[in-house]
Order: structure tokens, then C-alpha cells, then sequence
């Protein structure tokens, strides 16, 4: 299963960030949350230190606005992911075309519904 790294965590029920995590554990994958603030989501603390680096990522989904992003590019490239997933209202040329150049898949898409659809 593919260890996703979902930045925008929250334990807010009512986010979709928080309805990713609990979709990506149901479906088995390991799930590492990252945000802003404190909290637990899936039985898991939310990880808020930039400095905690993730080994062995697969995949990170953005639950970040673009405007908010520019302060986690040094964090998500850092993680080495082989593919970044902008969400819905996540899309962000500039982070993309870093990504790209660091050699990592890009995709427009929604982690729901590839979940949904068998294609995560």
C-alpha cells in the first residue's frame, strides 16, 4: 500500500481532509497527517513540526490552499514523494513546476474519488 503523507489534516469531521484519511486507512494504506494545528485524526497524532521528516512516502495530497503553500514547499519536496496530488482548489503552477523538477509526478485529481474508482 502507498504511505501518503496528507497535508491539511484536521480533525474537523466536516473537512475533506479528515474524510481522506479515514478512505485511505479503510482502504490500507499508511496514512501520515500533517497540518497547522494539534489534534488527532485515524487514532494519529497530527504531525505540525516541519522538521520531522517522513521516510518512504509515496504520495502527498494537498488539502492547502495555494495561497498557504508556499511555506511547506521546503517540507513536501524534503519528503522526496514519488507523486503530489492537488486537490480540488489546491492547484498550484509554481509548486507543480518545483515538483516536476525534483523529478515527482504531478496529478489534478481527487483522492476520494480515486479512492472511490480503484485508482489510487
Amino acid at each position: 500500500m502507498k504511505k501518503t503523507l496528507v497535508l491539511g489534516a484536521t480533525d474537523n469531521p466536516s473537512r475533506f481532509a479528515y474524510k481522506a484519511i479515514h478512505r485511505l486507512q479503510q482502504h490500507g494504506h499508511d496514512v501520515v497527517p500533517v497540518g497547522i494545528r494539534k489534534g488527532e485524526v485515524g487514532g494519529q497524532p497530527i504531525i505540525t513540526d516541519k522538521e520531522q521528516k517522513i521516510e518512504g512516502v509515496d504520495t502527498v495530497t494537498l488539502y492547502v490552499g495555494p495561497q498557504n503553500q508556499p511555506t511547506w514547499y521546503d517540507y513536501i519536496l524534503s519528503v522526496k514523494p514519488k507523486r503530489i496530488i492537488f486537490n480540488p482548489g489546491t492547484e498550484n503552477r509554481e509548486l507543480e513546476q518545483m515538483a516536476e523538477d525534483a523529478g515527482i509526478e504531478t496529478m489534478h485529481h481527487c483522492t476520494l474519488v480515486m479512492l472511490a474508482s480503484s485508482t489510487y
